[in-house]
C-alpha cells in the first residue's frame, strides 16, 4: 500500500509502489499506489484532455485548472494549452505566473509555481523517477519541485525531481536542470550550470 501522499510544501520521498491489476494480461493497465491516487491520475487525465480541446479563454483554462487542482488558481495566471498533468493536486500556482504551450507537469511530488513566474513551451517539470537497480526498478519515488518567484525557465528546459529554481533565476532554452539553481542566477547546459547573475538595471 502507497504512502499519503504529502502536499507540495512538505519535503522529502513518498514510495509508491507501481501495483499491477490481477487480470493484467487482459486489461494491459498498471496503476501508481492505492485505487484512489489511480481514481485520481485518471481524473486529472481526463479533466486536461477536456481542457485541451478546443479553444477556452483564459478564464475558462483558470476555471479548469481549479477543478483540476482542487484548489484556488489566481485570476492573474496565464496558460497557453495544451498542458499536461498526470496529478492535479499536486500542482499549486503562484500570482501572476505564465506558462507557455506544450508544457508537462509530473506532479506525484508536489509543483509549486511561485508568483510572476514564466515558464516557456514545452517545459517538462518531473518530480517522479525510479531507482537504478532493475530489481526495484518498478518502484516510483518523488521530490518536489519549486520555482520561485519571477523566474523564467526558457523553451524545452526539463527540470528533475527535488530541484529548487531560485527568486529571479534564468533557465537558458534546452536546460536540463539536475540541482538547485541559485537565486539571481543564469544556467545553462545539461546538465545546467551557473554561468553568470542576471543583469539588473541599476535605476
Amino acid at each position: 500500500m502507497a504512502e499519503e501522499l504529502v502536499g507540495p510544501s512538505q519535503q522529502g520521498n513518498i514510495l509508491l509502489e507501481l501495483t499491477r491489476y490481477k487480470n493484467m494480461e487482459t486489461t494491459g493497465k498498471t496503476y501508481v499506489g492505492s485505487d484512489e491516487l489511480y481514481a485520481d491520475v485518471q481524473r486529472t487525465m481526463r479533466l486536461c484532455a477536456e481542457m485541451n480541446s478546443g479553444y477556452h479563454t483564459e478564464s475558462e483554462v483558470r476555471d479548469c485548472l481549479r477543478e483540476i487542482t482542487r484548489s484556488e488558481v489566481p485570476d492573474t495566471v496565464r496558460v497557453f494549452t495544451p498542458l499536461n498533468i498526470n496529478y492535479g493536486p499536486g500542482v499549486r500556482f503562484g500570482d501572476d505566473c505564465f506558462l507557455n504551450f506544450g508544457c508537462t507537469l509530473l506532479a506525484l511530488g508536489g509543483i509549486t509555481i511561485g508568483d510572476g513566474a514564466f515558464i516557456g513551451p514545452h517545459c517538462v517539470l518531473a518530480t517522479e523517477y525510479h531507482p537504478e537497480d532493475p530489481a526495484t526498478r518498478h518502484t516510483l519515488l518523488t521530490k518536489p519541485i519549486v520555482i520561485g518567484r519571477n523566474a523564467w525557465l526558457g523553451a524545452d528546459v526539463k527540470v528533475l525531481a527535488g530541484v529548487t529554481i531560485g527568486d529571479n533565476a534564468i533557465v537558458a532554452a534546452g536546460s536540463v536542470v539536475t540541482k538547485d539553481v541559485p537565486a539571481n542566477m543564469v544556467v545553462a547546459g545539461a546538465p545546467a550550470k551557473v554561468i553568470r547573475p542576471i543583469k539588473q538595471e541599476i535605476k
